[in-house]
C-alpha cells in the first residue's frame, strides 16, 4: 500500500510558519494584503476565491475584491490593475483567468508588476521561473508541488523525474523549478512516443495533464513517487485525477489524492506570495 502524501498536512506545516512571518510584519506596521479581480461569475473561479479568502482569513492576512461584470471593457479592466499598481497597502494580487474573449490577455497580464504578480501571470514572472532570477513568484500550482516533496523529505537530487504536461501554468514550471534542485526531467506531452515506457522508468512522476485518470496501471512501477496535480469531474460528478488512482495506488510506493493533495496546497502557497511580498517592504 503506498504512502499518502496528504497536502493538508503540508498546508498545515506552511500554516505555522506564514503565520509566525504574518505576526512580525503586523508588528512593524505592515498588514499583508492580498488584491482579488475577478471578471464575470465563473463557478470554478468563484470556488478557488472561497478557498483563498478562507486561508487568508485563516492566517491573518487581509484582502480586498475588485468584481467586475463580465463585459467589462478593457480600458476599466487596466484601470482596476494600475489601481492595484499604485496601492502600496496591496501586496499580492490574483487575477482569474481565462479571461472573456473581447479582453486582450496578454496585454492585460503584463499590465501588472511583477512585484505583485504572485501566481506568475506575467512574462515577466516566467523570466524569472526560467531564469532563477528573483522577478515575481512562480505558479502557486508548481511551487504546491515542490512543497509536498520537501515536506516528505523526498529528494529530487539526481532523481528520474517525468513530467506530463507541458502548459506554461503546470508543467514546464514545475520542470524547471525541479532541474534547480538537481533532478534529470523529461517532458512528456501529447506528441511523445513510448510515454508509458518513460513514465515506467521515472523515480518521480508528477501527472498534470488536464485529463481524468489518464495514467492508469500501466503508467507506473514499484517504488514511483507520483504527484497528481489533475482536478477534474467524473461521470459521477465527483472530483478525481488525471491518475487513476484505483490502480495505481497498490503499486507505487507514495501519491497525492484527489481531492487532498496538491490543490490543498495550492491557497496555502499563495497567501504565502502574499506575505513574502508583504516582507520585501521591511
Amino acid at each position: 500500500m503506498a504512502e499518502i502524501l496528504s497536502g493538508k498536512d503540508v498546508a498545515g506545516a506552511m500554516s505555522g510558519r506564514i503565520k509566525s512571518e504574518v505576526n512580525r510584519l503586523k508588528n512593524l506596521g505592515i498588514t499583508p494584503t492580498l488584491g482579488i479581480i475577478r471578471v464575470g461569475e465563473n463557478e470554478s473561479d468563484l470556488s478557488y476565491e472561497r478557498g483563498a479568502v478562507k486561508r487568508a482569513e485563516a492566517l491573518g492576512v487581509e484582502y480586498k475584491k475588485y468584481i467586475l461584470p463580465q463585459d467589462v471593457s478593457q480600458e476599466e479592466l487596466l484601470n482596476v490593475i494600475d489601481k492595484v499598481n499604485n496601492d502600496d497597502g496591496i501586496h499580492g494580487v490574483l487575477l482569474f483567468r481565462p479571461l472573456p474573449p473581447h479582453i486582450d490577455s496578454a496585454v492585460i497580464e503584463n499590465a501588472l508588476k511583477p512585484e505583485k504578480d504572485i501566481d506568475c501571470m506575467t512574462d515577466m514572472s516566467l523570466c524569472g521561473v526560467f531564469t532563477g532570477k528573483d522577478i515575481g513568484y512562480p505558479p502557486c500550482t508548481p511551487e504546491a508541488c515542490i512543497e509536498i516533496l520537501d515536506h516528505y523529505n523526498i529528494s529530487c537530487e539526481g532523481k528520474n523525474v517525468v513530467v506530463i504536461g507541458r502548459s506554461l501554468v503546470v508543467g514546464k514550471p514545475v520542470s524547471m523549478m525541479l532541474v534547480k534542485k538537481n533532478a534529470t526531467v523529461t517532458i512528456c506531452h501529447t506528441k511523445t512516443k513510448n510515454m508509458k515506457t518513460i513514465a515506467k522508468a521515472a523515480d518521480i512522476l508528477i501527472v498534470a495533464a488536464g485529463r481524468a485518470g489518464i495514467v492508469n496501471k500501466d503508467y507506473v512501477s514499484r517504488g514511483q513517487i507520483v504527484i497528481d496535480v489533475g482536478i477534474n469531474v467524473d461521470e459521477n460528478q465527483k472530483l478525481c485525477g488525471d491518475v487513476d488512482y484505483t490502480s495505481v495506488e497498490p503499486i507505487v510506493s507514495a501519491i497525492t489524492p484527489v481531492p487532498g493533495g496538491v490543490g490543498s496546497v495550492t491557497t496555502s502557497v499563495l497567501i504565502s506570495h502574499v506575505v513574502q511580498a508583504a516582507g520585501k517592504r521591511v
